[in-house]
């Protein structure tokens, strides 16, 4: 059985949350973002951050964010999943799915229209909505395609 963990919802998964994340995701230096972001998320005045865990039979085996950026220029652009993370044994059961779905749904209760993300993979993303919709730069002189998809919203 799968579950979605949000660690805004049940912050006794935040240490958990951040292991996870700086194992997959961060470099010596950047290790204190994902620990800074994910702890502050819990008590959060707004929507965002918003960061999840998939577990199976309780195993942590996915994890990702909803976030106002994902250190890109398209600053006019928000919110951002970020971090998609399945551990290899667990890939090729549309895990990734649940998350992007989970993180959609919540955007869409917030009030946003669209989700976007950045990437390199080409192929993967398109499989759930996506649309490419260009280029874009990171601070450290990097680029990533940008993808976009629409949400349905809860709001009025």
């Amino acid at each position: 059985m799968t579950e979605i963990v949000s660690v805004r919802e049940r912050p006794e998964y935040a240490d958990k949350a951040i292991a996870f994340f700086q194992r997959h995701w961060a470099s010596d230096a950047s290790r204190p973002v994902y620990e800074d972001c994910i702890r502050h998320c819990v008590g959060a005045d707004g929507s965002l951050p918003q960061w999840y865990l998939l577990l199976k039979d309780s195993e942590i085996i996915g994890g990702a964010g909803l976030i106002t950026n994902d250190f890109i220029s398209r600053m006019d652009l928000c919110p951002w999943i970020c971090a998609l993370y399945i551990e290899e044994p667990h890939r090729g059961h549309a895990y990734g799915q649940l998350l992007l779905e989970r993180a959609a749904e919540d955007a869409g209760a917030a009030g946003f229209n669209a989700v976007y993300l950045c990437t390199d993979h080409i192929g993967y993303y398109e499989r759930y909505g996506f649309a490419y919709i260009g280029t874009g730069y990171h601070p450290w002189g990097e680029t990533s395609r940008i993808y976009k998809r629409q949400v349905k919203g809860q709001h009025t």
